[in-house]
């Protein structure tokens, strides 16, 4: 059974059929999927989805497909962890991080989103899948067309790091560098989606994959105990999750899950890529494109596809935007690392850098509870970004009398017991 009952233009309403559509023909706007949500308020019960595995299909009457789900069982769920130490360094009193840095199979966000695409790609009957990224993408895409037998392509900028290029090689797409930044990808790809009728992720399937990343939403009210935090601080990269969790958020609501005043979303980007904050800051309604540079190449989208809606979601909670510099991405990817045990990629360091300034400008007050959302894994980009910084590995000799003689050679040589 289905409570999706089809697709809507998100700008003019207009209602279309649930096919591999993207855009409205009488406005240009996104398509977004509408449902029944008398019928799913009727259907869906906290103690039902208790009840459920801890996978993205959890909250399925919410979610995009026709029939049962073809991949994604072991994808979403992941660990929103109450960051004490953190916020003590931070002069918080509730702080939470949403790690999605762990997310199954390919560590990041996008496993969400892909497990929608992909099975709806084969419930449409597509038997090439593809996607334009900037690496997480296309690891995901590329591991669950592994897993349905897809033929699969992934388009990748031709200077990706190279964790995230290996990332994806293993499950043997065809693995395509393009010469030029994302934008440059995401034009050739939706050219390639229209003369060839492949399924693209994030082009002709994009309605129904940015549904997934309203489980972001989803999985946060329910492990705060069906409750809101006041703030969520989210990257923005082509514009697809930080709208999505607050319509997660309101579908909750709506259904009659979750009381209580929606938070306030704040969007967070890198300075050498921040069209949409630029926006919010000139306050104007669609951002303008700049060309991407930064070290956080995973969220280095100059011309953002929903750059329009982050605008005007972050406009309707009383959020704001915020960009941090290259600098400050290390050195919050750092932090957050000692103090919590969760080691990011540039996006995260890009988001909880943004939360950091937002809580030392007061835009964050110290009392109120703050999640923030962690996209991907540093492990990726450890080569390029936070290897050169690390203290090197000592080497020592074998004898305990080599170990003594190293640790009295440094601040740590009280440890030693005196003798």
């Amino acid at each position: 059974m289905t409570f999706m009952t089809g697709l809507q233009c998100h700008l003019c309403g207009t209602k279309f059929p649930a096919a591999a559509l993207w855009v409205c023909d009488q406005c240009l706007g996104p398509l977004e999927v509408a449902y029944d949500y008398d019928a799913v308020r009727g259907a869906v019960t906290r103690d039902l989805i208790e009840r459920r595995a801890r996978n993205v299909w959890r909250f399925r009457e919410l979610l995009p497909i026709t029939g049962e789900p073809r991949t994604g069982f072991h994808s979403g769920y992941t660990p929103l962890i109450r960051a004490d130490r953190l916020a003590k360094r931070l002069g918080l009193q509730e702080l939470y991080i949403k790690d999605d840095s762990v997310n199954h199979p390919t560590l990041s966000y996008k496993d969400r989103v892909v497990s929608m695409a992909a099975t709806r790609a084969v419930e449409l009957g597509f038997t090439v899948f593809g996607c334009a990224s900037t690496g997480n993408l296309g690891n995901s895409v590329a591991a669950h067309a592994a897993r349905l037998g897809l033929e699969c392509y992934v388009f990748i900028p031709h200077d990706l790091e190279l964790g995230k290029v290996l990332g994806s090689a293993v499950f043997r797409p065809h693995l395509i560098g393009v010469r030029g930044n994302y934008d440059d990808v995401n034009r050739l790809c939706t050219q390639i989606a229209d003369k060839l009728g492949w399924g693209f992720a994030n082009i002709n399937l994009r309605s129904y994959y940015a549904e997934g990343a309203k489980t972001v939403g989803f999985e946060v009210a329910e492990q705060l105990g069906w409750r809101f935090p006041k703030h969520l601080v989210s990257p923005v990269a082509g514009g697809t999750l930080l709208p999505r969790i607050l319509r997660g958020f309101r579908e909750l609501r709506e259904i009659g899950l979750v009381d209580g005043e929606l938070p306030k979303i704040h969007a967070a980007q890198a300075a050498g890529c921040a069209p949409v904050v630029r926006a919010l800051q000139q306050d104007l309604e669609f951002p303008e494109p700049v060309k991407p540079a930064t070290i956080a190449k995973s969220i280095a989208i100059g011309n953002p596809a929903d750059g329009f809606q982050v605008v005007r979601t972050v406009k309707s909670t009383g959020g704001t935007g915020v960009a941090s510099s290259d600098d400050e991405i290390l050195l919050a990817m750092e932090l957050l690392a000692e103090t919590e045990g969760v080691f990011t990629e540039p996006a995260g360091g890009a988001t909880l850098a943004g939360a950091i300034q937002l809580v030392r400008s007061g835009v964050i007050p110290s009392n109120e509870s703050v999640v923030v959302c962690i996209t991907g894994n540093g492990y990726k980009t450890a080569a390029e970004t936070t290897g050169p910084r690390v203290a090197p590995r000592v080497v020592i000799g074998r004898s305990l009398e080599d170990f003594e003689a190293y640790v009295r050679s440094t601040d740590h040589a009280a440890a030693l017991p005196q003798v």
